[in-house]
This record gives structure tokens, C-alpha cells and sequence, in this order.
């Protein structure tokens, strides 16, 4: 029996308080937003909310009896334990997928998730933070933004961007590249998924001839019209023989799962009706399926580096595509850079990072009303006036009312203040303040985020686990610590954090203290690694690190 889960929205509580009822909610947001809520699958391959439905149901009992003196334990979707603690100290505080180093990799997994001890908590799956679609848009835009700045001094006006993968994560892809006046065109096995996005917005049209798709592309590129297709196939099949046939886009990524061998990736040949062969395959034998899925990614990786041989720009997307491809042999398969050290770190530098938010009571207007806010508060940032602009016009509410944007240190509990104060006053419902764990602290993922660090320090993952333990200090309301989220089991580790805004002069001083710690981590991490942007940024900020003199 399928069971849908939709957000509670109102005021009525069914918790002790609204931290407790924020985090519930949060739960049942990710299920309403879930690329298969059937399965408890948020997105990402097998990114899930909870382990099981059984422990789906102890969860939410466990919330709605929470007090405010306790905090619940949740070790990979099982709630495990609740004890006595402090009102200041977080409600919930989550651990998923974490493995003894040597023992972190896909096979071991594999086999204690069988076992029913694990599950796979993604990103914003597990820490349950996701938001939707838009809950990636927002950085995907700020991507195509700074490429475009970087290589044609301009936007996408008159570009033609080829990428792969239209999930929980890629959906994100054609709005945001027509969102900077761009022409998309994205190659997506499962028809679903871009019924999905054309039924949501995000994705103009979808056609099943790859030919058709291409005339289709040209010709918006022609036309300098921003314009996205969906186009029903294999990117193992279709960008080889893209290449083959000269076809040359001016940007080139990716966002399959190619993260996961098994439950992510769907190998070549099988796209559309024939998807029911490779689920059969994955079941009856995971380890040919696993071959054929390897030697896809290898050939896909390869049309990428083809391409950017031909003159496209090319960046990974943070899938692990190239990871891939270089265990199935293609020596080469880093020739392109990832899409964090190419556009995205100069910003972690100075600790802007993605900042999201959620009405709880479901009300749009409450959303409408920080926009506005924060476009007063910070009209000279033109690159988050215009994108709010732009969400209020091109995107819609998934779920419980959302809006996500990247703002900077110092930037971050300002806004969050403010919010708490219309709360107070009255003027809107309470609000959950959370992020993507791509940050620029609270994240080791050597082949993402941390990729080429300046000091050789890719792999160090002490400092998200810093991130977290210091956000618990602070007074966060719920934490959360990962592992694989993104690329895959054993190749990163991050944190998430959530705080609630009831009103309350205690938030305020939660707020405070919370929104300085965690984008903070971020300059403290990029200064110890030596770039110059961030140690010049920590010395005019109040941020103290010892072995940098102001």
C-alpha cells in the first residue's frame, strides 16, 4: 500500500513548541517534494528521508512528545535515542551513512544496508532540508553565472549549454540556464523525470528524437531566445555520437547519479521503456549491472573531454563522473575542471554560501514578504536582487513555501534577525532557516568542493565535523553529519544545521551566534589553506584566528 505524506500547514501544533513541530514538518516537506515518496527516496539515487516506514512512524511519534529540554538521536533514519539535555541544546541531532574510514566504500555499504543497520542520507535528504527543485536552482544559477561572466564577459544570450540528468538535483538545469538567457538542452533517461519538470516549470519542451532536439536548440541559439529541451535517451549513447556528428555546444556538464554504480547511474542503451530491463538487471545481477554502468560512465566521461577538445567549456557538476571514469580506466578523465574551483570558491572565501528558508504554515505571502526584506536590506547586490526577481517570476511552490539565495558572512544573521523580528511582530508565521551542506565550511569532498585546495588539504574532513560540533555550540536547532553525500560513499563528509525563528528574543541571540559560526568555519578553513581572499576578509571581520595577525 503507497502512503503520501503531505506537509501539515496552519498553526496548529501537534509538537510541544515550533521547533519541534519546524523539524516535523521539514520530514513531511521532503516527502511531499520526493522524487519516489513511496520508497522514502528524497532524490539522488537513493538519498533517503528515514530508513524505513516503521522508523518513519517512530520518528514522527518521537517529535510530537519530544520536550523542550530533550534531544532526539537519529543514527542513519532510525531514531535510536532521546535524552535530557538543555533548552539552548539542539532538538534533533542526526548522523547518516558515517563508516569507519576503511570501511566506507559502495560494497560495504551495500551489505549493512541490506542488513537494515544504514541507509543513505544524501545531502539534504537525510538532514531533512530539502526544498525542491529550487533548493539547487539557486547555486546552479550562480554557476552558470560566474562560467558565462568568466568565458564570454556577458550571460548566456545566443549559448547553447548540454548537460545530462533531470533528478531531484539536475531538474535544476534548464530554468537556470534560461534564467540567464541561455538555451538548455539536457539528455534524460526516464521520461518522468522530464514530465516532471516540464509539469513544474522548469523545462519548456520535451521531445524523444535527438535530431529534432538539436534543430530545435540551434535555432532558439539563432534567435538569441532562452529556450530548454528535454530529450529522452542515454547520455552514454547520445553525447559520443554528439560529438560524431559535430554537433558543438559552448558549455558542456553533467548531473546524472553518476555518484552511484548501482541504485544512480543507468548504464548504457537503456532509456525510456526499456528502464524496466536495466531495474531488472540491478536486481537479478548487481555486479554485471555495475560492469555495464562503469564502462557507460567511462564513455560518457570521454564525449566530455571530446567536447571540450572541440572547443566547448567544460566543468563537472560535482557527480563524481570523472571518479568514475577513472576506476574504469580512462587515465585522462580529469581533463576538465570541477565546477567549485573553476567559479564557486572565490565566494567560500568570504564565507558566501547558499541560505534557505521555509514557511511553516505554508503561507506564500509570508515568503513574498522576505523577499521584499531582503531586497531592501541588500539593494546593492545585484546578483541577489535579480535572482529574487526572478524566483518570484519563474518559480514555483513546491511543498511548504520556500526561498533560497547565497549570501555572505556577516550577511547571513542580519537577514536571519530580521526574519526572526517579523515573526515577532507578528507580520509573518515562523520560518526554518537552513542550507545546502555545500558550503564553504561545513563540507570535504575532494572531488567537489575541496577539489585542488591551494595547500594540498582536499581530503581533510575535520573541518565540516568542526562546522557541526561548533554549530551545536552555538545553538542551532537541529545538526546533521554525512558521509558520501553528492559523489558518492566514502568521498566526502559534511554537515547541515537548521535553526527556527519563533520570535523569540532567545532566537535572536541563537541567530546571533549561529550565523556567525557556520559560514565563519568557512573563512577560518579557506584562510588556513592560504588564500589571500580569505585571510584579508578574516582580518577586517571579528573573526579571531590565532595564527593570522590582524
Amino acid at each position: 500500500m503507497k502512503r503520501h505524506v503531505k506537509v501539515q500547514r496552519g498553526k496548529a501544533l501537534r509538537c510541544k513548541g515550533w521547533k519541534q513541530e519546524a523539524i516535523l514538518r521539514m520530514l513531511e516537506n521532503n516527502l511531499e517534494n520526493a522524487e519516489m515518496p513511496e520508497e522514502l527516496i528524497i532524490y539522488g539515487g537513493t538519498g533517503k528521508a528515514a530508513r524505513n516506514w516503521k522508523c518513519y512512524d517512530a520518528i514522527v511519534d518521537s517529535l510530537k512528545t519530544l520536550g523542550h529540554n530533550e534531544t532526539l538521536l537519529i543514527q542513519s533514519g532510525k531514531p535510536v535515542a532521546i535524552f535530557t539535555t538543555w533548552t539552548t541544546a539542539p532538538r534533533v541531532l542526526i548522523a547518516n551513512s558515517n563508516l569507519v574510514p576503511q570501511w566506507s566504500t559502495w560494497e560495504h555499504f551495500r551489505e549493512l544496508e541490506q542488513l537494515g543497520l544504514t541507509m543513505y542520507g544524501q545531502m539534504t535528504a537525510g538532514s531533512w532540508c530539502y526544498i525542491g527543485t529550487q533548493g539547487i536552482i539557486q547555486g546552479t544559477y550562480e554557476t552558470f553565472a560566474a562560467c558565462a561572466q568568466k568565458h564570454f564577459k556577458t550571460n548566456l544570450k545566443g549559448k547553447i549549454v548540454l548537460t545530462g540528468g533531470l533528478g531531484g538535483m539536475g531538474g535544476a538545469q534548464p530554468l537556470a540556464v534560461t534564467m540567464n538567457q541561455g538555451v538548455c538542452l539536457a539528455v534524460e533517461c526516464d521520461e518522468k523525470h522530464i514530465d516532471r519538470r516540464i509539469k513544474a516549470g522548469f523545462c519548456d519542451q520535451k521531445v524523444k528524437d535527438i535530431d529534432e532536439a538539436v534543430n530545435l536548440v540551434t535555432k532558439a541559439k539563432d534567435e538569441e531566445t532562452p529556450f530548454s529541451v528535454g530529450v529522452l535517451g542515454n547520455c552514454a549513447d547520445i553525447l559520443p555520437m554528439l560529438v560524431k556528428d559535430g554537433f558543438k555546444p559552448d558549455i558542456v556538464t553533467d548531473q546524472t547519479s553518476a555518484h552511484d554504480e548501482l541504485n544512480g547511474y543507468v548504464p548504457s542503451q537503456y532509456y525510456g521503456g526499456s528502464l524496466k530491463e536495466a531495474v531488472l538487471l540491478r536486481k537479478q545481477n548487481p555486479k554485471r549491472y555495475i560492469q555495464q554502468s562503469m564502462e557507460s560512465m567511462k564513455q560518457h566521461c570521454k564525449a566530455l573531454i571530446d567536447f571540450k577538445k572541440k572547443g566547448s567549456v567544460v566543468f563537472d557538476y560535482g557527480n563524481n563522473l570523472r571518479g568514475q571514469a577513472l576506476k574504469a580506466g580512462l587515465k585522462n578523465a580529469f581533463e576538465y575542471p570541477g565546477f567549485v574551483p573553476a567559479y564557486i570558491r572565490p565566494m567560500f572565501c568570504v564565507g558566501r554560501g547558499p541560505f534557505r528558508w521555509l514557511a511553516l504554515t505554508g503561507n506564500q505571502e509570508d515568503i513574498l514578504k522576505t523577499d521584499q526584506t531582503i531586497t531592501d536590506m541588500f539593494p546593492k547586490d545585484n546578483i541577489l536582487t535579480n535572482w529574487i526577481k526572478l524566483a518570484e517570476k519563474h518559480l514555483p511552490w513546491e511543498g511548504l513555501p520556500a526561498r533560497v539565495c547565497w549570501l555572505g558572512y556577516g550577511e547571513r544573521a542580519k537577514f536571519a534577525l530580521a526574519i526572526n523580528k517579523m515573526v515577532r511582530n507578528g507580520e509573518i508565521g515562523p520560518i526554518a532557516i537552513t542550507r545546502d551542506h555545500l558550503d564553504s565550511g561545513s563540507v570535504a569532498s575532494p572531488y567537489r568542493e575541496t577539489e585542488g585546495m591551494r595547500d594540498k588539504s582536499d581530503a581533510i574532513a575535520d573541518w565540516p565535523l568542526l562546522n557541526a560540533l561548533l554549530n551545536c555550540s552555538a545553538g542551532a536547532d537541529s545538526i546533521h553529519i554525512h558521509n558520501g553525500g553528492g559523489v558518492g560513499i566514502g568521498l566526502s563528509t559534511h554537515a547541515g544545521m537548521v535553526v527556527v525563528c519563533d520570535g523569540t528574543k532567545e532566537t535572536d541571540e541563537r541567530i546571533k551566534r549561529v550565523f556567525t559560526t557556520d559560514p565563519g568555519t568557512g573563512v577560518a578553513r579557506h584562510a588556513d589553506a592560504g588564500y589571500k581572499e580569505a585571510i584579508n576578509f578574516a582580518k577586517k571581520t571579528d573573526i579571531r584566528i590565532p595564527m593570522i595577525k590582524k
